[in-house]
């Protein structure tokens, strides 16, 4: 036996224990889907923001932003700052977008402002060296979460999936929006996304700002504070509305449980929007014990056609047939991504935000929900929902089971990475 052997016997088994310590470190327990209330969802804020670990706060105006319209109200409000603008996204590629929004960014920052940009290093690989170049000239603090380095071995696979910005403070977005070419337009064809996020004032940005510091300090030690960040906000409206984006040591991250949790609070119906769903098997018995109690549960998503990523859709299809069983209404949309991550709740309750329906947003990734009790805006949702099913094809239960040998081996085979597709 070659005198190496037993030195790649202990490299593998430390490579074993590292990976063992790893898990152990992050290992919670998964919440328990059974909720003793008779409240309906409405009155029960305060609740479920204490469960997220956040606060519901009241006073609020939401406006809901579709497709390519997004970036125009995007870029207005960046051009209106007038002492910081905190952004923070996923994915950044070159193009045509991504150049509009580092002018703009760059402009500001010629003006005095300061602009904290935080990239996933990831998912922003190729935003391009020259953009990134030109926003740091003119003065824009750029940084990338979590770059492949030694000393990011234990969180290589943790990534800052939220989209969002603050601008002085005073005004933030949040939503599924990607800087790049194929989210603008009207998801009129393949080439051009379909996605919603939110424009917000009132009290909630504090808190959208407190998830950007979190990210920005914990990566580079830097804390900001005053007015021009914090300031002191009026009512602007009368939403109430809480963010969920912490991650807990050993317990689940508060978007798992919000999505989780509200599932047991619905009464009349749950309708989600989702490019990524892949419920895991407690969510799916919660589902179908929603039916049970006559909640009309329908789920919106891409078919692997529209998706840009059909391993993903393919690991979804394998838990259809369970969901289906338990009376879900699925529908898959061929003509485009829906890149949306929206859930309302009987009609006066809305998600929406950065999180997939999956083990990678749910567990792994940094994301941001917001909570939002208000008819007006699920119904806005809810429209956008009805758009898009009416061009969507309905799955059969019977036609489902009888799909293809080689349909169903993908789809098996895809499930077996589904915690980090």
């Amino acid at each position: 036996m070659p005198t190496s052997s037993p030195w790649l016997y202990l490299s593998v088994g430390v490579c074993v224990l590292l990976a063992a310590v790893i898990w152990s470190i992050r290992r919670h327990r998964a919440p328990t889907l059974r909720v003793e209330c008779q409240s309906p969802i409405d009155r029960l804020a305060p609740s479920v923001a204490g469960l997220t670990l956040g606060t519901a706060l009241g006073g609020n105006r939401v406006q809901v932003l579709e497709n390519g319209a997004f970036f125009d109200a995007l870029l207005e409000s960046i051009a209106s700052a007038r002492h910081t603008v905190h952004f923070e996204t996923f994915l950044w590629k070159q193009g045509v977008l991504g150049q509009r929004v580092a002018d703009a960014m760059s402009a500001q920052a010629r003006a005095g402002r300061k602009v904290r940009v935080m990239l996933d290093a990831d998912g922003s690989k190729d935003a391009g060296k020259e953009v990134i170049a030109q926003m740091r000239t003119a003065g824009c603090r750029v940084e990338f979460f979590h770059k492949r380095a030694f000393v990011n071995i234990g969180v290589l696979n943790d990534r800052t999936h939220r989209k969002m910005l603050i601008v002085d403070g005073r005004e933030a977005f949040v939503g599924g929006h990607c800087i790049v070419d194929t989210w603008l337009g009207d998801a009129q064809d393949k080439e051009h996304f379909a996605d919603l996020s939110v424009r917000l004032h009132g009290p909630i940005v504090n808190s959208i700002q407190s998830a950007f510091s979190e990210n920005w300090g914990g990566h580079t030690g830097e804390l900001f504070l005053g007015d021009d960040v914090f300031p002191r906000l009026e009512p602007a409206g009368d939403i109430v509305i809480h963010a969920a984006f912490a991650k807990p040591h050993r317990s689940a991250p508060a978007v798992k449980i919000l999505h989780h949790a509200v599932i047991c609070l619905a009464r009349r119906r749950i309708w989600i929007q989702n490019p990524y769903f892949i419920p895991e098997p407690e969510a799916i018995d919660a589902f179908g014990a929603a039916v049970r109690r006559g909640v009309d549960v329908r789920v919106l998503m891409p078919s692997t056609a529209g998706s840009d990523n059909p391993m993903v859709q393919h690991a979804g299809h394998r838990n259809f047939e369970k969901l289906l069983k338990c009376g879900v209404r699925l529908f898959e949309y061929p003509h485009t991504l829906l890149h949306q991550k929206v859930m309302t709740i009987d009609g006066c309750w809305s998600a929406i935000g950065s999180s997939n329906f999956d083990d990678r947003s749910f567990e792994t990734n940094d994301e941001i929900t917001l909570a939002i009790t208000d008819e007006q805006t699920a119904g806005q949702l809810d429209a956008v929902f009805e758009k898009y099913v009416a061009r969507a094809q309905e799955i059969d239960l019977h036609a489902w089971q009888h799909r293809g040998t080689w349909h169903k081996l993908k789809d098996n085979v895809a499930y077996l990475f589904n915690e980090v597709l």
